[in-house]
């Protein structure tokens, strides 16, 4: 009797907790990368995009049923696609993780850059990257952004 009543509770158990456990692996997570753009397609006409949090990543209609996701930061959030009437067409979570294809990362003590090596290796600005990295970077934007429009400049300096 005990072995009946003991095998019942775990059963009730199992049961109240299966559906929270199925819902959760069934969840769509759509995986984009950061500083990256992703294509996705909706099954009616979107009307309204609402991120989670807008910091982690951004959407954008670019037709009517075409959205474009982009990774702004490391994290995960939601993304909800309203159509006209107001009615939920998708509820989507949101995975944003580093492209870390041919990058590498240089420590100097606590000071960390990034490099993007394919073949020769250029410094880039990754989330933190110590603060001189992108100082120089954003100097070296500017140079190249004169010397293409055919400004006067003085030399880049080291």
């Amino acid at each position: 009797m005990k072995f009946v009543s003991t095998l019942s509770g775990l059963l009730i158990v199992g049961c109240l907790l299966a559906p929270s456990a199925k819902a959760e692996q069934s969840y769509p997570v759509i995986d984009v990368k950061m500083d990256r753009a992703k294509v996705m397609r909706v099954s009616r006409p979107a009307a309204m995009i609402i991120i989670g949090n807008p910091s982690i990543a951004d959407a954008t209609i670019k037709d009517s049923q075409t959205l474009i996701i982009t990774g702004k930061q490391y994290g995960t959030t939601n993304l909800i696609v309203l159509d006209a009437a107001g009615e939920p067409i998708a509820d989507e979570l949101l995975s944003v993780s580093a492209a870390k294809d041919n990058n590498v990362t240089v420590y100097k003590g606590l000071a960390r850059s990034t490099l993007h090596c394919s073949p020769d290796c250029e410094p880039v600005y990754r989330l933190g990257d110590d603060k001189s990295t992108l100082e120089a970077l954003a100097g070296g934007i500017q140079f190249y952004s004169k010397v293409s429009k055919g400004e006067e400049v003085s030399p880049e300096p080291n």
